[in-house]
């Protein structure tokens, strides 16, 4: 007896999974394991003290600290955005819909001038908190806050389908039955959330780590205080040290690796522990 075969749009497995390994390889695979080789011309020693210097670790902890800092602060207000804009209905919604995305379309150089412009210390925003004491321009802070403008699309963007997705029966079910506010977040809003919420976290932080447009002019380029990884290695383009940029631009990608595959460990465990519909 003849079993029908199931006709698809697209072609076979075979030939589609050779077109994907081919193009990853292209665009990621080839460039990345060029980087790599990059630093196999120089002997280990050079590698650890290139990496291992004092300059370098400055620039690794204020890149990964403040990138860590901008993408807690988007999961946070970016879950209250995407919220209220699929919840409510307000004058002037779809506008301030519109631009949650101008950090996509604005270019990177435009963002960093226009935050400097308003966080210098002359600036609209910047005198009033100079006045106070707090300082943004040319600060890790100010560094902090340009990557949290570039990086709040990506939360909102992932938690708004999600959340269009959620019946608010369940919710009503829940106070009904005496649960609170938070309660009700916790135990049926944050499950159903998580791992999407995880996602837009993740694809915030590792958007901020390879930031360098909006950061450069806001930053300062301070060495030891506001020089971010991305602008150390430009540095050491421009000096011709090619294997030294390597070596910085190899550390930090085993570092995000790394990082990113324990998000989404932790987000496949989120996912795992959804109570099915």
């Amino acid at each position: 007896m003849k079993t029908l075969r199931k006709h698809s749009v697209l072609p076979g497995f075979s030939l589609t999974l050779g077109f994907s390994l081919l193009y990853l390889s292209l665009i990621v695979l080839i460039p990345l394991s060029t980087l790599v080789l990059k630093t196999g011309g120089q002997s280990w020693q050079s590698f650890w003290s290139t990496v291992t210097s004092p300059r370098v670790l400055a620039s690794y902890r204020l890149t990964f600290g403040a990138s860590l800092a901008a993408a807690v602060a988007n999961a946070v207000f970016g879950l209250i955005v995407a919220w209220v804009l699929v919840r409510y209905r307000f004058p002037g919604r779809r506008i301030v819909d519109a631009v949650v995305d101008l950090p996509f379309a604005l270019p990177t150089a435009v963002a960093g001038i226009a935050l400097t412009s308003v966080y210098a210390p002359n600036g609209w925003l910047g005198r009033p908190l100079a006045a106070l004491g707090v300082k943004v321009a040319f600060e890790p802070l100010g560094i902090a806050l340009a990557l949290t403008f570039i990086g709040l699309p990506f939360v909102v963007r992932t938690l708004q389908p999600v959340i269009e997705e959620l019946e608010q029966d369940t919710e009503e079910a829940a106070a009904s039955l005496g649960a609170n506010r938070w309660q009700t977040f916790r135990r049926v809003i944050l499950p159903a959330l998580a791992p999407a919420w995880l996602t837009g976290f993740a694809l915030a932080f590792a958007r901020a780590l390879g930031e360098y447009g909006s950061v450069v002019f806001i930053a300062g380029n301070m060495p030891m205080k506001t020089e971010i990884a991305a602008l150390l290695i430009m540095t050491k383009l421009e000096q011709y040290d090619y294997v030294g940029a390597a070596s910085i631009a190899v550390v930090m990608l085993a570092a995000s690796f790394l990082l990113l595959f324990a998000i989404n460990l932790l987000q496949r465990w989120a996912d795992s522990r959804r109570v099915p519909a």
